[in-house]
């Protein structure tokens, strides 16, 4: 397991990763009260939230963006697997800092997360949304980063900056368009149903009866919620999970593509530079 406390003005950034090839609790608490947004890469960890005698459960958190505020009594415990490693990027700041964060953030935290600027409780849950593919893609240049020294740090400070802009600006987006809870619950089930059978999705149809959701309607809040049409978003988690997968070296390129539904190499080479900028043989 791998901590790292960044900081960035008065951010305070905890970038962690852990595996392990058995079942593990990864524990964490807050020296001061918070308010913070943790941002989950694709391990889709597991993860409780503990306060007093309350407790709140998480599951699929890949790709989640979850904000909050959280004081000292709040336990956040990730039970990390072989399947499912830990990916999570926290920016958080105290409350006593909202007035001195730079470029009128603290102002737009009070904005659009005034529930967590004014706590009723321990721990207050916030705004919440699955990332646009900018996002996760932001996320996951973050867990791979190939420069080093004062080279890594400017690149880093980018990204988180870029991270939170995209983070707030579909947030405001999100409120504007209004989707109502049970709707929001039923679009994120249409992407668990597509990462669960990412190599063959069942067509649109199909899943607008499962769910209970007109086609023409999940087409347009499934993209206003999730940045993207259906299945450019599962086009962009293929190319994720196989990019993944070619880097860590546990399937070969043809492998990959067939693994994550593409039957023509070519067009999967071609999809897949178009994402990354460069070719899956070219992955170091």
């Amino acid at each position: 397991m791998t901590r790292d406390f960044i900081h960035i003005n008065d951010f305070t950034i905890l970038v962690e990763e852990a595996s392990s090839e058995s079942v593990s609790v990864d524990s964490c608490r807050f020296d001061e009260p918070v308010i913070a947004v943790a941002f989950y890469g694709s391990g889709d960890v597991d993860l409780t939230v503990k306060y007093g005698k309350k407790q709140k459960e998480f599951q699929y958190t890949r790709g989640l963006a979850l904000s909050f505020y959280g004081d000292t009594e709040v336990e956040f415990m990730h039970t990390v697997s072989r399947e499912k490693p830990l990916q999570c990027i926290l920016i958080a700041t105290s409350l006593r800092n909202l007035d001195k964060l730079p470029n009128e953030e603290g102002e737009i935290f009070a904005t659009l997360m005034n529930e967590l600027v004014n706590p009723s409780d321990h721990y207050v849950e916030g705004p919440s949304f699955f990332m646009t593919p900018e996002m996760q893609s932001i996320v996951d240049s973050l867990f791979n980063i190939e420069y080093e020294g004062k080279t890594k740090m400017m690149f880093f400070r980018s990204q988180i900056t870029a991270l939170l802009s995209h983070f707030f600006g579909q947030l405001a987006l999100l409120k504007t368009e209004k989707i109502k809870t049970n709707e929001r619950e039923k679009l994120n089930q249409v992407k668990d149903i597509l990462l669960q059978n990412i190599e063959n999705p069942p067509s649109l149809t199909e899943i607008s009866k499962q769910i209970g959701l007109n086609t023409f309607k999940l087409k347009k809040e499934f993209k206003a919620y999730f940045g993207v049409p259906v299945f450019k978003y599962l086009q962009n988690e293929r190319l994720t999970l196989a990019h993944k997968m070619i880097r860590n070296q546990q399937m070969t390129v043809q492998e990959a593509s067939w693994h994550v539904g593409y039957d023509s190499l070519s067009s999967f080479s071609n999809a897949f530079e178009k994402k990354f900028g460069y070719r899956p043989s070219q992955i170091k």
